[in-house]
């Protein structure tokens, strides 16, 4: 299906300090939220502690259900609206109850009782302990490195035959961040370290698609987190799995255009015709990118609206992820590799 005339020609290229600014003020923007907020807004799977999702007949009030609250002793307990103010739905979320563990549910429903003299229906209770969450943090935060390695290895076998190099270089990385990660070294201060380490031995070693995707993937992956930061939504284990699901979608964009790219400049060493025929590539590709997008976006609307308060903040996710990820596809990763190509 051709969504775009075929002898269309856009100059992303020429417009690259645009999207430069536009990613900077996306950065910035979630650097600034991150340090305010001291990190992101972690959810009960990362943070530790019990969730008690309630259900009221009728409308209450929040104070109401917090002074019951105070009556247990769950005096840092916080109350919040869940879903739709006609729901009469709430969450309640404490880090505090190690003392009411055997018999939580029927203590909360006590408390509230009193509190708002109507008897709640309990939905859902969590309960992670607090070094179990530390510990899923560190594993989610692995898991993104790993597979942004992993993906170094892939893009460069396919697009510059270098899986020897590719692979001893991911490797060597994730044995030392993994060796490291023992002695109790700060898990994003490692994360953060060998990703810059990474980046500087890869341009060394001219890896350049593989720059130029990971660079891509880094930025879609820390404007998501940014953006949920300045949203103070809950950072959970459903926002890891999106934010995985993100770095696969946008490297599928990335590859398409990275292909076309390579078939457009095999047999050139003109510099000066570079910028041209990568301008080509981006809008070869465009309609395959935008046709792409827009239907997985139709998914994702719908999940968003109709899917319910549980996967809403998994479904904002991807919706971000998506068209962050299409725009790094071009504004980010494409760039990157035309630096590395005409450089020097």
């Amino acid at each position: 299906m051709q969504f775009i005339k075929s002898d269309i020609n856009i100059d992303f290229l020429g417009k690259q300090k645009i999207g430069l600014f536009v990613s900077l003020a996306l950065i910035i923007a979630g650097l600034v939220s991150l340090i305010v907020h001291r990190g992101p807004n972690y959810g009960i799977d990362f943070a530790g502690g019990t969730l008690v999702q309630v259900k009221f007949t009728q409308a209450v009030d929040v104070g109401d259900i917090r002074n019951g609250l105070n009556d247990l002793g769950l005096k840092d307990a916080s109350v919040q609206g869940f879903g739709h103010a006609a729901d009469n739905e709430y969450l309640i979320r404490t880090s505090n109850s190690g003392a009411l563990e055997d018999n939580l549910e029927s203590a909360i429903i006590d408390g509230i009782r009193k509190g708002t003299t109507l008897t709640p229906d309990v939905r859902r209770v969590e309960m992670v302990g607090p070094q179990v969450g530390d510990d899923l943090k560190k594993k989610a935060l692995l898991a993104i490195f790993y597979s942004l390695l992993f993906i170094t290895i892939y893009i460069s076998g396919r697009f510059e035959q270098k899986w020897t190099i590719a692979a001893i270089t991911a490797g060597s990385l994730m044995t030392a961040v993994y060796f490291l990660s023992v002695f109790n070294v700060s898990m994003p201060f490692l994360i953060a370290a060998a990703l810059a380490v990474s980046l500087a031995l890869f341009w060394t070693l001219k890896l350049q698609y593989a720059i130029g995707a990971i660079v891509a993937l880094i930025h879609d992956v820390f404007i998501t987190v940014g953006i949920f930061s300045l949203l103070d939504l809950d950072f959970s284990l459903p926002i890891i799995a999106a934010l995985l699901t993100i770095i696969g979608y946008s490297l599928n964009d990335t590859i398409i255009v990275f292909d076309r790219i390579r078939e457009n400049i095999k047999g050139t060493d003109d510099k000066a015709a570079m910028p041209g025929l990568f301008n080509k590539s981006i809008n070869e590709t465009l309609s395959r990118t935008i046709l792409t997008s827009l239907t997985t976006l139709i998914v994702l609307l719908a999940l968003f609206f109709l899917g319910g308060e549980i996967i809403h903040n998994f479904a904002l996710a991807m919706i971000i992820g998506v068209v962050i990820g299409t725009f790094s596809s071009i504004f980010v990763a494409t760039p990157i590799v035309l630096a590395a190509q005409t450089k020097g």
